[in-house]
């Protein structure tokens, strides 16, 4: 069915008649799930929704034609019909006589033209960005091989429209064996204690379970150096831990997957342990043992020091903040000027999941990845629309790259050009069925700020991320990433 309509045609009034029509309009380059989500909420509003994409002849932020976007659109069952506004909406509303028009939440507090208009018709401005949500993922068994859940059909046209290449690709993962990086942040012990269910108790409604088998994973910020060390970097971990068990299975499983580690160690903190009580594949419940303080100026001080002589060395400083007290605002911005003064690049996560995470605190990076939670807390945001989010998050961070991570919706690419204003694309999940979703965003940070450094620019280094990120959350728990994983990975995107 053809969804493109002509304003100009004599059946269009007659072609509305029935309907409760919505409009929206706007450039709508690159659809991303912000789109999605404020083209839902729209379409919510009426029965019949039409889209009106800027004419790229007169609108400066439309970069790509009026055929490809308008393409892209007619394949969305929510949208009813296309048209091309030029450069007067009043003559679009007119024409259309729409029952509402929505607009995003970013232009609540702005001119907006057309409302004299609307207002004088008596239809109603709706603003609306839509809701903010979750995914369900599926956890179904995937396949042995990774072409069995690779889902390359969907990035075709990424990969088509940032010109990427096989070769290239893979040259930026080799080059990995070329880096020398330091890692800064929490360790964590993950456990995975199985359970076999029993039933209900009889004397209140508790489930009922048997411990079976307990394993146990490297987590936290430890993974995160694992992983650049299986993807063939030289890593060098900065960490604390207690003086007790895990600590010794942290520092042995560190020297284990190729990574040095620093370790300082603290005799009234407890290395941070996170136990997960599954049964039959899924989590019951989870317990965290951790202490969340600051480092002693006596520890502080003997990281800087044992930092500050080894910086020289590195291509790469990675933050990887969980929020436990080892990277406290002060310890961070003593780092960050080291790095700033000896000319290093630095990147940075802080999650904030079970516990409330600092973004803000890091300035200046090469890049950052938060979710949509740890974007919208970072800004203090929970109302406007993604592209919004991103963008305040990219000028308070100063963030050359900014990805906002969107779980089984992929990720939201942001450049920074340099006229200051952002670049925008979205990558989907590479794997449409995870078996364990932790550390899905340790994998992505690791493998692209690799690439990075490598040479690669944002949209290839997003591809290798989303790539690393679908084989992590193709197992359970935190198992090292490896080189030859990804490359691999690469030979399948290009159908080989």
């Amino acid at each position: 069915m053809k969804k493109w309509i002509d304003l100009g045609s004599s059946d269009l009034t007659s072609r509305l008649a029935n309907e409760q029509c919505v409009l929206i309009y706007g450039d709508f380059n690159i659809l991303h799930p912000g789109h999605i989500r404020f083209i839902r909420f729209a379409k919510e509003q009426g029965s019949y929704l039409i889209v009106g994409v800027n004419d790229h002849k007169t609108s400066p932020g439309a970069y790509l034609s009026n055929d490809e976007r308008i393409s892209a659109l007619s394949l969305l069952d929510l949208v009813d019909a296309v048209c091309v506004i030029n450069d007067n909406i009043d003559q679009v509303i007119q024409s259309v006589k729409p029952a509402v028009v929505v607009k995003g939440s970013e232009w609540r507090n702005k001119a907006n033209p057309e409302s004299l208009l609307l207002k004088r018709l008596g239809i109603p401005l709706i603003f609306s960005s839509g809701e903010r949500f979750t995914t369900t993922l599926s956890y179904r068994d995937q396949g042995e091989h990774t072409r069995d859940w690779l889902n390359t059909d969907s990035i075709e046209s990424y990969v088509r429209r940032r010109a990427c290449s096989q070769a290239r690709l893979t040259e930026l993962v080799t080059a990995f064996t070329d880096r020398k990086i330091a890692v800064m942040g929490d360790v964590i012990v993950d456990e995975y204690q199985e359970c076999l269910p029993v039933g209900m108790s009889r004397e209140d409604p508790t489930i009922v379970v048997t411990p079976q088998q307990l394993n146990r994973y490297l987590g936290g910020a430890g993974i995160v150096a694992a992983h650049a060390s299986g993807l063939g970097a030289t890593v060098d971990f900065f960490s604390v831990v207690g003086t007790d068990p895990a600590g010794e299975f942290a520092h042995s499983h560190l020297c284990e997957y190729g990574v040095s580690p620093y370790l300082l160690k603290d005799a009234i903190r407890p290395t941070t342990v996170k136990r997960r009580y599954r049964a039959s594949g899924k989590t019951l419940l989870r317990v965290n043992d951790f202490l969340e303080q600051d480092l002693s100026d006596e520890l502080n001080q003997r990281l800087i020091e044992d930092f500050s002589q080894r910086i020289q060395q590195y291509d790469l400083v990675v933050f990887s903040d969980f929020n436990y007290g080892f990277l406290s605002p002060k310890t961070v911005k003593q780092i960050m000027v080291l790095c700033n003064e000896h000319k290093v690049p630095y990147v940075a996560d802080s999650q904030s999941s079970s516990q409330v995470g600092d973004l803000a605190k890091f300035k200046n990076v090469l890049l950052a990845t938060p979710t949509e939670h740890e974007a919208r807390i970072t800004t203090k945001d929970a109302q406007d629309g993604l592209i919004t989010v991103s963008a305040n998050l990219g000028e308070m961070l100063n963030a050359e790259n900014l990805y906002v991570t969107l779980g089984a919706e992929g990720v939201l690419i942001r450049k920074r050009l340099a006229s200051g204003e952002y670049d925008t694309d979205e990558l989907p999940a590479l794997n449409g069925n995870p078996k364990d979703v932790a550390g899905a965003g340790d994998a992505m940070l690791t493998s692209s700020s690799l690439a990075l450094v490598s040479g690669a620019n944002i949209w290839e280094a997003a591809i290798l991320g989303s790539l690393a990120s679908a084989y992590q959350v193709g197992r359970e728990g935190n198992v090292p990433l490896q080189q030859a994983s990804i490359l691999q990975g690469i030979e399948y995107l290009f159908g080989k």
